[in-house]
């Protein structure tokens, strides 16, 4: 199999079951740019031959497998292809240690494949940094941007000013004290090494630096201030030399205070890092770099209405030439603390990186941010909150194949089942269902196949409207963006809105099922919501029913009534602090029951909006839940678009 776009890829891959006829097989994610079966055995290895040849003409991080007799021979450049090709030939595993005999070829569109976390906000432990980058290079994402600080915390170890290091002048309720000591760093810089993967710290300048004020009295862009920087700055460049890393992300977002030259100051530490030999990453948008080798890596049109960032900036008349100007990291996709991790799957499968097909000379990749800005309770929590593991599948399966893109307006909605986008979609869920189920079991997935189900639904409306009056239009999938369905329908979203949905499920008995059931999706970031429902109601008021009788929610809320608001909390840091519980989030909540009737059942839901938030999504999936809490797919339901009277 050969790539050819962003859709035949996987439908190619799929259809050439009847010749490759091997499950595993088929199952590696990211999609290998060749791969071929001489048979339909499988056979245990006793041996695996390993080969890096740097004269080889394969790019600089691919490489090839193929399978003869009982040995794997595998071959790459680079030891970073020969990392590549260990975890192509470890998800070619079986469950009974066997291989298919497999000839592959493969190599990645971007150079840049990468996951964001902020310990500034949230500090990490150094095991689990080890966990999260055995994870990432498991799928072959290749780039760690560790954020290092941030308003409650320098996370790096100092020697030059231990008083950044204080827990006294750091946040109280986020870890204070905690740092990573710079040995800690060499460990964790080495081990992703190791792994295949670059580590690109964030030192975050000017602005993200509370603790800096409330130590030492006045902002970074102050005289003294720059000063204080240029010795943490030769600090830190002097102990992590440029072979551990040789880009540094300055940061420069968010600055909301004048400062007097912004872009002089931004030049005066690009300078110093290119005395140490460093690259410069800065945020777009942030203050504009000057040297034109600065590498942009923009959220510009985070919550966007197009499958790319070049459609998208375009569509919202917004100034594309600093994007042209500079090498680009796409990091518009949206947070994996933002918006519905249902909808996040497609969203991230369907796009298209930098609006290009592969690396150029200026499209680079992109990186996966998760800030997760509101406290944690503990580490824990972080990757099931943020549904991280599933999310990264349909990612890395985009920055690693590429493609022309898959021709849909808005990524947020699901194409209809005719088009080969949607088709390339249901055949990737197979492939992560593969994933939950065995590579990732000990992450506890709650996710399921969903791409399938259809919808009615209302174009969203004034509440108020009578519903006869309501355009009725198909959606698809198990959680709905209605924010972009609006907009793709030409009806900007407002407060006071409401919208209708149906879908007829056919169960050969009657039965008893379960389904996560939702009416909107927080931002773990600004913590947007209208808050836990009354007791015994759904958050918004929104209501579901079967057959014509109201579902509830299963159990008693906790908590019923709180934890609503109608506006971004991002820098109220009393709301902040408060962690998330699991009935906030219809993912981490104990599901619903359904009784369905043997036939065709009619579910019926009414969504209210009661603010304007981009986040109004209406989330609805049977899933089935083991003995062991883990989800997976209720069998032999069938799913239909029902009838509408008007």
């Amino acid at each position: 199999m050969r790539r050819t776009t962003i859709l035949s890829a996987l439908i190619s891959l799929f259809a050439s079951v009847i010749v490759i006829n091997n499950a595993v097989a088929q199952m590696v994610i990211p999609t290998p740019v060749e791969m071929s079966c001489k048979s339909n055995k499988k056979v245990s290895l006793t041996h695996i031959d390993e080969r890096i040849d740097a004269s080889s003409n394969l790019p600089d991080e691919g490489y090839t497998i193929e399978i003869k007799g009982s040995t794997a021979h595998l071959c790459s450049k680079t030891a970073q292809g020969m990392v590549w090709a260990k975890a192509t030939l470890a998800q070619l595993k079986d469950a009974n240690g066997e291989v298919p005999v497999v000839k592959i070829k493969d190599y990645p569109a971007f150079p840049i494949r990468g996951y964001m976390y902020d310990c500034g906000r949230n500090f990490r432990s150094v095991e689990n940094l080890k966990k999260d980058l055995d994870l990432l290079s498991a799928y072959k994402l290749n780039v760690f941007h560790w954020h290092l600080t941030d308003n409650p915390a320098w996370r790096i170890e100092c020697r030059a000013y231990p008083v950044l290091n204080a827990a006294r002048y750091q946040q109280q309720t986020r870890t204070p004290g905690k740092f990573y000591t710079y040995k800690e760093i060499h460990e964790v810089i080495a081990y992703a090494k190791e792994r295949g993967i670059l580590v690109i710290p964030e030192i975050d300048i000017p602005s993200h630096s509370e603790y800096f004020w409330t130590i030492f009295g006045f902002q970074m862009e102050d005289p003294c201030g720059m000063k204080i920087l240029d010795v943490l700055f030769e600090e830190f460049l002097t102990e992590i030399s440029p072979e551990e890393c040789p880009y540094i992300h300055l940061g420069s977002d968010e600055v909301r205070r004048k400062i007097d030259d912004a872009e002089g100051f931004v030049r005066h530490y690009e300078e110093i890092l290119a005395k140490h030999n460093r690259k410069t990453v800065i945020w777009d948008p942030g203050i504009t770099p000057s040297s034109k080798d600065a590498i942009l890596q923009s959220v510009r049109a985070m919550e966007g209405r197009r499958a790319n960032i070049m459609e998208t900036v375009k569509y919202g008349k917004d100034d594309l030439s600093l994007l042209q100007k500079h090498p680009l990291i796409d990091a518009s996709m949206g947070y994996l603390n933002h918006g519905s991790p249902i909808n996040n799957v497609s969203r991230y499968f369907l796009r298209q990186l930098c609006g290009a097909e592969r690396y150029d000379g200026h499209a680079l990749g992109g990186i996966l941010c998760l800030w997760n800005d509101v406290r944690l309770e503990n580490e824990e929590q972080l990757f099931p909150i943020n549904a991280v593991p599933i999310s990264l599948l349909p990612y890395t399966e985009r920055a690693w194949v590429g493609g022309k893109g898959s021709g849909v307006d808005f990524e947020a909605l699901l194409p209809s089942p005719e088009t080969e986008a949607h088709k390339a979609l249901v055949a990737f869920e197979q492939k992560m269902i593969y994933h939950r189920d065995n590579l990732l079991r000990d992450w506890h997935v709650r996710w399921v196949a969903n791409a399938h189900i259809p919808w009615l639904v209302t174009i969203p409306q004034p509440q108020g409207t009578p519903k006869e009056q309501m355009k009725w239009v198909p959606a698809y999938g198990g959680s709905l963006h209605l924010h972009a369905l609006a907009l793709a329908n030409g009806v900007e979203p407002s407060e006071k809105m409401v919208a209708h949905l149906k879908t007829e499920i056919y169960s050969e008995e009657e039965c008893e099922v379960r389904a996560f059931v939702s009416f909107e999706t927080p931002s773990r970031s600004t913590r947007r919501s209208a808050g836990i429902g009354k007791q015994g109601e759904w958050e918004t008021g929104g209501t579901i029913l079967l057959n014509g009788e109201k579902v509830l929610p299963p159990v008693a809320w906790n908590h019923p009534g709180e934890y609503a608001y109608h506006f971004s909390a991002y820098r109220y840091r009393d709301i902040q602090d408060i962690p998330w519980t699991n009935e906030q989030l219809f993912w981490m909540r104990e599901p619903a029951v359904l009784k369905l009737k043997k036939g065709w059942n009619t579910i019926e839901m009414e969504a209210p909006l009661h603010y304007k938030t981009p986040f109004w999504y209406v989330s609805f999936s049977p899933v089935e839940v083991g003995t062991d809490g883990r989800w997976s797919e209720v069998e032999g339901l069938k799913y239909r678009l029902p009838k509408i009277d008007n």
